[in-house]
């Protein structure tokens, strides 16, 4: 089957999409949420985790369309915008920038606006193009060339079906079932459209994060969904197309929650380690270099796991020699690690890099 008639939201048939099991799943996703969001707010600075864990979404969702760096690429790519930089970690950069203006444009108007997708969709790819104009866009098996689905191919239904989608994200009145639920449905709904012809799946991955955002359920995008998804990308993709094969949501419902359960509770314990660590920084910092300790020192070593002169300087508002100093006697303490490239130095939180590639 390679057709799926796509229905304008909410769907009548909610209630049978909300079924019991569907429902004790809920519960239980919204538990860990909401303990994620208390986990999340005892972070002094909310920077540290919105710059760190925004990074680990990217480079798991990237790693969906085999967009694929490792975590040294990645930080590197944050370092030096005037060095070589590998164009897989530059594409994770990109999608981390995506997600956290995205989020900033969400937290300021409490909306997803078709704006903001067009925004996330053309920061991902670098151009204009907008919603698909042209016909023949089919999605295939990628082992067996094989099309599967094809999506809405006239631009009028693909227009009609994205405003139809945006209202559904923003007016809670439409539909009353379980914002949770909802997002299942929303990026089932998303992908399905495909509007854009390249940047879907990651644009689809964001929107996710930015809805739980938009309904209060976190403050800040830190549940990386994607690392759920990539481990689990065949079973992702199966139940995709099972939806559009045999309309059985629940499976797909129960997928998409069973997610949020798993990276809730693995991104809590996260969390919770990052606050440890830095507790152990400080204390150290206050014991051996009581002259130098600062808050926004110690902010800037759990921002940037790799860290270098030019940050401290403008996190903490010094010269360029103070800076060094302070990293120098920070390295001689053993609380970070001095890197070289080429002509440049720069600076590794290696208890923090190790919690991010464990």
């Amino acid at each position: 089957m390679t057709s799926f008639p796509l229905r304008d939201l909410p769907f009548a048939d909610i209630d049978q999409i909300e079924t019991r099991a569907v429902l004790k799943k809920v519960a239980e996703a919204n538990r860990y949420l909401a303990e994620l969001k208390g986990v999340g707010s005892t972070i002094p600075n909310e920077a540290i985790l919105i710059s760190t864990l925004s990074l680990q979404e990217a480079k798991h969702s990237s790693a969906i369309e085999n967009i694929v760096t490792t975590h040294d690429e990645m930080y590197k790519a944050e370092l030096f915008n005037d060095m070589p930089v590998n164009p897989a970690a530059k594409e994770v950069q990109d999608y981390a920038v995506a997600l956290r203006e995205g989020f900033v444009s969400v937290r300021s108007t409490g909306l997803i606006r078709l704006a903001d997708i067009l925004f996330v969709q053309q920061t991902l790819e670098k151009n204009n193009a907008g919603f698909r104009k042209l016909p023949g866009t089919e999605l295939k098996n990628a082992l067996t060339g094989k099309v599967v689905y094809t999506p809405p191919q006239h631009p009028a239904d693909i227009e009609h079906l994205m405003q139809n989608l945006v209202s559904y994200i923003n007016d809670n009145e439409l539909c009353d079932a379980d914002p949770l639920v909802k997002m299942a449905l929303i990026h089932h709904q998303f992908e399905s459209i495909h509007p854009f012809y390249d940047g879907n799946g990651r644009t689809g991955r964001i929107i996710n994060m930015l809805y739980l955002v938009a309904q209060g359920l976190l403050d800040l995008p830190i549940l990386y969904l994607s690392r759920y998804l990539i481990h689990t990308k065949s079973e992702y993709y199966r139940q995709l197309q099972a939806v559009r094969e045999t309309n059985n949501w629940e499976a797909w419902v129960l997928y998409m929650l069973e997610g949020v359960v798993q990276t809730a509770q693995e991104t809590i314990e996260l969390v919770k380690a990052i606050k440890s660590l830095m507790q152990d920084y400080k204390n150290a910092m206050r014991e051996q270099l009581p002259k130098i300790y600062s808050q926004e020192l110690l902010n800037n070593l759990f921002s940037h796991p790799y860290t270098k002169i030019e940050f401290v300087m403008n996190d903490l508002q010094v010269s360029r020699l103070t800076a060094t100093k302070y990293l120098e006697q920070l390295v001689a303490i053993g609380l970070i690690k001095k890197e070289k490239i080429g002509r440049a130095n720069y600076y590794i939180n290696q208890p923090l890099f190790a919690l991010f590639t464990a």
